[in-house]
């Protein structure tokens, strides 16, 4: 007879994480989908989620996108006034509005 897996199972063995995932791969990438074995339980025949595992799609992921240009301002990319006042590019080397 066939050893049924559950959810912790799934859990124990490192294959997933959280029930969201296993939703999005039974869903998506053609994890199988188990039976319901009670009203609120499913388990699946480890043979069939082994071979599963054994032929699902293992790519590189894909390089993240870029978060677009660099800021040309200092002080919007993180960088401190005091930073900026050593380096000679704070508030205090601004040149100062005079009023008539």
């Amino acid at each position: 007879m066939e050893r049924r897996l559950r959810y912790v199972d799934f859990v124990k063995l490192g294959i997933v994480n959280n029930r969201p995932t296993l939703q999005n791969w039974i869903r998506d990438l053609g994890f199988p989908p188990g039976q319901m074995t009670g009203p609120n339980s499913r388990t699946w025949g480890e043979d069939e989620v082994q071979q599963w595992l054994d032929h699902r799609p293992s790519g590189k992921k894909p390089t993240p996108r870029s978060r677009g240009r660099q800021r040309k301002n200092a002080f919007r990319c993180g960088e401190s006034w005091r930073a900026a006042e050593r380096q000679g590019s704070g508030p205090a080397s601004w040149p100062s509005r005079s009023s008539s």
